[in-house]
């Protein structure tokens, strides 16, 4: 799967993620739903290189349908902000070994909930034209009233008067999740299918099927989650 032209400094990768913000699409336009996904991102060899996983699910139902795994030597530095570059290159390898794309794909990480609104499931959304959802463990930046402790309870996630995400209770007394648009997809919309795909756990189950893969049960480094 082609990523295009691949920066290699911080100055031209920055350049780059305010040229394609302006591709992503904000409101719906998933069509039918059968196929959903979580990716996830690890890494091994003390960073040297990059373990990207995605796990399909069916919908409805969540029976898995199949994974991939793939490793790519890292080819550009952890930067904050900048994590699609370092991760991407694994993610469209393993996307490359699916028989067809996904439907929908909710990525660990943040989608417009980013500084210059274009976190890696934005990146991802616009470069595969699907539509992506950024599930992010922690906040990368923005404000925020604390959500109350029943599951589905939310709270706007602001940068000054945009709204950009939203903060989500998705199981009772454990820390929310940062749910926010990638590509394709509302924000309503959007967390609608993280709690759709929860198992009244924390993690919506391709995500967390996701983060197991990635991370090969310890045996692989976990990034920061919130970039």
């Amino acid at each position: 799967m082609s990523q295009g032209a691949w920066p290699t400094t911080a100055a031209a990768a920055i350049a780059l993620q305010r040229t394609l913000a302006g591709q992503v699409e904000r409101q719906d336009r998933l069509g039918p739903v059968s196929r959903i996904a979580g990716v996830d991102v690890g890494f091994e060899d003390a960073g040297r290189s990059t373990r990207a996983a995605v796990v399909v699910f069916a919908w409805p139902g969540l029976a898995r349908i199949t994974a991939a795994v793939a490793r790519v030597p890292t080819g550009f530095p952890y930067i904050p902000g900048l994590l699609s570059f370092r991760e991407l290159p694994a993610v469209l390898a393993a996307l490359d070994q699916l028989a067809a794309l996904p439907d929908l794909l909710l990525v660990d990480g943040q989608g417009i909930a980013h500084p210059r609104r274009f976190g890696i499931a934005c990146h991802l959304g616009v470069l595969i034209d699907r539509p992506t959802i950024g599930v992010g463990k922690s906040r990368l930046v923005g404000t925020h009233a604390e959500p109350g402790q029943v599951r589905g309870v939310r709270r706007l996630l602001r940068d000054g008067t945009e709204v950009i995400g939203t903060v989500l209770r998705t199981r009772a007394g454990v820390r929310p999740l940062y749910v926010s648009i990638g590509h394709r997809i509302g924000l309503a919309t959007a967390v609608r299918w993280v709690l759709r795909t929860g198992r009244r756990l924390r993690l919506p189950e391709p995500v967390r099927a996701a983060d197991a893969l990635a991370s090969d049960r310890g045996r692989s480094t976990r990034r920061s989650p919130a970039l």
